[in-house]
């Protein structure tokens, strides 16, 4: 069963204010677009490790039911801080409700799951959501796996996303983007909508 990784966990418990003021204002306008407009009015989103709470604060403010959570107490401490969002703090490997949510949103988060734990933790993603729920992810862009800067990353291509997806959704799009944040223009990110089948 997939577990947090401690490393990771440890890194932000120690870095979660600076963490939070670097991506707050980062802007991921276009993807959350892309994410809602496909959604049914008043839909019941689930803003799955949501870090600073940007984003669910971005979707409150767009009519949707939100579910904020994060399995870092220290980053949902400092979420309701910075957006005033509260988050219920669980790992992935907790979730456990079953057709409750519209969409799946799980921006930068899924990353530091290890490949071999992925595919239960999508298998909970499925659960959770409604038929023909919506379902966002992104990965850093590449195949690196390991420890990277305190943390664990796993890193993915198009390939090797559409192979742990395609089990249980038919994905809707694939595309690349440059991360948001300033000063790291560089580095690429590979996004992903998809469908529960």
């Amino acid at each position: 069963m997939a577990t947090p990784d401690q490393q990771t966990m440890d890194y932000y418990r120690r870095n979660a204010a600076s963490f939070v003021a670097s991506t707050v204002y980062a802007s991921l306008e276009d993807s959350l677009a892309r994410f809602t407009e496909i959604l049914p009015v008043g839909a019941y989103v689930l803003d799955w490790g949501c870090g600073s709470g940007r984003d669910s604060l971005a979707l409150r403010k767009q009519g949707f039911t939100v579910t904020s959570v994060d399995g870092s107490a220290a980053m949902a401490e400092e979420a309701l801080i910075a957006t005033g969002t509260n988050v219920r703090v669980e790992s992935f490997a907790d979730l456990s409700e079953v057709d409750a949510y519209d969409g799946i949103w799980a921006s930068a988060s899924l990353l530091h799951v290890k490949p071999q734990e992925l595919p239960s933790v999508l298998q909970r993603a499925v659960c959770a959501l409604t038929d023909g729920g919506v379902f966002y992810c992104s990965f850093k862009y590449g195949s690196f796996t390991g420890y990277r800067n305190g943390r664990w990353f796993t890193d993915l291509d198009e390939d090797a996303l559409a192979a742990l997806l395609e089990p249980c959704f038919k994905i809707k799009d694939l595309w690349q983007t440059a991360d948001v944040r300033p000063g790291r223009g560089d580095e690429q990110w590979l996004n992903c909508l998809a469908i529960k089948r």
